[in-house]
């Protein structure tokens, strides 16, 4: 059954730092490039990151430049998503999605065909 996984989400004080993990498994994460979106309650799911299959290409929404950093390790099956300077402004659930390609083209949700289930971010003293 293919699979993505969110995890690594949890309460951290502004300022602080989390990695996300989003797992893949039933399929194998090399031929497609893979973003991050988050949505805060009452608002749209937004873009925050993308990796490309190969992990050459990468983009960042405006708001987590310099802050997150995408990666990914294709032989764990595995996309990484390490935020750091958390702001409350980055509270939200947490999802990783597949493209529908090998590369990064914006953050059109309609262009991704499967998600994980979220993970939590919550920024607060």
């Amino acid at each position: 059954q293919l699979q993505l996984v969110e995890s690594g989400g949890g309460l951290v004080q502004p300022g602080g730092s989390l990695r996300l993990s989003c797992a893949a498994s039933g399929f194998t994460l090399d031929y497609y490039a893979i973003g991050w979106f988050r949505q805060a309650p009452g608002k749209e799911r937004e873009g925050v990151s993308c990796i490309s299959s190969g992990g050459a290409s990468t983009n960042y929404a405006d708001s987590v430049k310099g802050r997150f950093t995408i990666s990914r390790d294709n032989y764990k099956n595995t996309v990484y998503l390490k935020m750091n300077s958390l702001k409350p402004e980055d509270t939200a659930v947490y999802y990783c999605g597949r493209r529908r390609a090998s590369y990064c083209s914006g953050y059109v949700r309609g262009e991704y065909d499967y998600w994980g289930q979220g993970t939590q971010v919550t920024v607060s003293s």
